[in-house]
């Protein structure tokens, strides 16, 4: 059975850090695109970041710069780490992995086949 389980959200203020984290379970964890999806209160899914089987990662441009996607293959684990967060930063973060043939890095959020069940970040004074 496959499973991605997340944790590491809170709250924080404005211009803190987190790091997210998401422990994979009954796939090949070193083999799958993984990404970083959030969803703000009220609005659809955003995809932030993903990073290949070769450790290559990219970002939506919002968070360039300040947010690090990176992944422990002998932990099966995927971090993303966040500096310098805004409120626009607040937001449920899910995990997600993609693994079939001919898969990459996809940016739209709905080609992922695995998900995790989310940790809410919340960036308030």
């Amino acid at each position: 059975e496959v499973q991605l389980v997340e944790s590491g959200g809170g709250l924080v203020q404005p211009g803190g850090s987190l790091r997210l984290s998401c422990v994979a379970s009954g796939f090949t964890f070193s083999n799958y695109y993984m990404s970083w999806v959030r969803q703000a209160p009220g609005k659809g899914l955003e995809w932030v970041a993903c990073i290949d089987s070769y450790g290559s990662a990219i970002y939506v441009d919002s968070v360039k710069g300040r947010f690090t996607i990176s992944k422990d293959n002998a932990k099966n684990t995927l971090y993303l780490q966040m500096n310098s967060l805004g409120p626009e930063d607040t937001a449920m973060y899910y995990c997600a992995a993609v693994g079939r043939s001919g898969a990459y890095c996809y940016t739209v959020p709905v080609r992922y086949n695995y998900w995790g069940q989310g940790t809410q970040v919340t960036v308030s004074s």
